[in-house]
């Protein structure tokens, strides 16, 4: 079956999550992306934290970030680092050095051969090695560009660089997404900025398209990276510029004003220091949810209050009845209880940490993993499954994970046309390879 984007060749100059998650999303729906890499610079944060990190500091770091296969870092560690390894799949990689003026060459014959380049580089990276739109559109005059700076490519943040925390503290949602009796420097990062411009890159490169196939005409786009993070708090943009309202942090409360609605502690096997702590999530929506929850507590005397029967009531006496829902969840288990709340017709989850993710038997009937085998063999693990669903061309992982340099001779061969000998010549002069140079560490 032919995939939506099938035919379309991407060129990946993206670096860390926001880019490569945007690049990710087109190769799901078919688009051949090929990741151009430099064997001879290391990008920071994208195929990890370092090209060669120790046994004791993979051994030692926290497992999002130094849980390698086996608790090794294997023989290229930069092929297998957890935090970006799930954003490789259904992606080819090529290496040449782009830096150089034989690299820039080479580059030059693929955008040639291709119909998009994505990049979020720091503003005037590009530029700095001569590779700027004016040598993009020499090479191809319908290209589609899409630049994905943090702050824009313009303005007094323009040359400031950023992962998704600094965009959403910039933005304010850092302050907005806290406890309200705590100081917003208590609250975990969870870089959510990276993956709403990543969704909204592969959305711009796929317009561009459209519109490159109604007029034949490219497009050089810029996307400010904070502006989508910015959409993350249209509800507080909107409470204000509507009803003069500046909106606090709430913690896990409901933005609607829903009441009760929260998480509340289960039965533990730990705390949060092992990870063994659970919590049920539930929200109580409406006033008949709310006679839903009673006949699940047991329609205890305190919930019998005439005061709470209506939402606006509940509202007033929040932290009263978190505090006597906490006291009858935390004697049973999270899954039972969402079982017998779901029952109730009441909102009511787990809240999993990713050990107990794989287990869940909905994600479990929904197939979201599959399982490959990461390259030089060390080892089968279970990779995100695309999320998207289609009746009639489904998607899945065609490629797993990419190697560095895993696909030099499909592109050099077959896409850039480069004989053998010449393919031999530019491996000598260090364009072609799967490692990185030994004096990176």
């Amino acid at each position: 079956m032919t995939l939506p984007l099938e035919g379309v060749r991407i060129i990946d100059l993206t670096v860390v999550w926001a880019g490569t998650f945007g690049t990710t999303l087109l190769a799901d729906l078919g688009a051949e992306v090929i990741k151009v890499e430099n064997c001879h610079v290391w990008q920071p944060m994208t195929r990890g934290g370092q090209a060669r990190p120790s046994a004791a500091m993979v051994q030692a770091g926290p497992g999002w970030a130094t849980g390698y296969p086996n608790s090794e870092p294997g023989p290229r560690p930069w092929n297998y680092c957890p935090t970006f390894v799930q954003q490789y799949r259904n992606k080819h990689s090529m290496t040449v050095d782009l830096v150089s003026e034989e690299g820039r060459e080479i580059f030059a014959r693929l955008v040639a051969e291709s119909d998009a380049l994505v990049e979020n580089n720091a503003t005037g990276t590009l530029e700095k090695i001569g590779i700027g739109p004016d040598f993009l559109r020499a090479a191809r005059e319908d290209l589609i560009v899409l630049r994905m700076p943090a702050y824009g490519g313009s303005g007094p943040y323009r040359y400031a660089r950023a992962l998704g925390v600094h965009l959403e503290s910039v933005m304010g949602h850092t302050l907005l997404r806290g406890y309200p009796d705590l100081d917003p420097s208590y609250i975990t990062s969870i870089f959510s900025g990276d993956y709403v411009a990543g969704a909204h890159a592969a959305f711009s490169v796929m317009a561009a398209l459209r519109h490159r196939r109604r007029t034949g005409e490219g497009q050089f786009m810029e996307l400010a990276q904070a502006e989508c993070a910015g959409g993350m708090l249209a509800q507080a943009f909107m409470d204000y510029s509507f009803n003069g309202n500046v909106m606090e942090r709430i913690g896990n409360r409901s933005v609607e004003g829903h009441a009760p609605s929260n998480l509340y502690p289960a039965r533990s096997e730990g705390d949060g220091t092992d990870g063994g702590d659970r919590w049920i999530s539930i929200s109580v929506m409406d006033d008949d949810m709310w006679i839903g929850l009673r006949e699940a507590m047991g329609d205890p005397e305190w919930a019998r209050d005439p005061d709470l029967r209506f939402e606006v009531g509940r509202r007033q006496r929040h932290d009263e009845i978190d505090t006597h829902i906490a006291a009858w969840t935390l004697t049973q288990d999270d899954y039972d209880l969402m079982h017998l709340l779901q029952w109730h017709g009441v909102a009511a989850a787990p809240v999993l940490n990713a050990s107990r993710i794989y287990d869940d038997p909905h994600v479990q009937h929904r197939e979201l993993n599959e399982r490959h085998t990461l390259y030089d063999d060390v080892g089968e693990f279970r990779f995100n499954k695309p999320f998207l669903r289609f009746s009639e061309t489904p998607l899945g992982i065609r490629k797993p994970p990419v190697a560095l340099g895993e696909d030099n001779d499909y592109v050099y061969r077959e896409v850039l046309g480069y004989s053998e000998a010449e393919i031999e010549g530019l491996r000598e002069r260090g364009h072609i390879g799967m490692d990185y140079d030994a004096d990176i560490p």
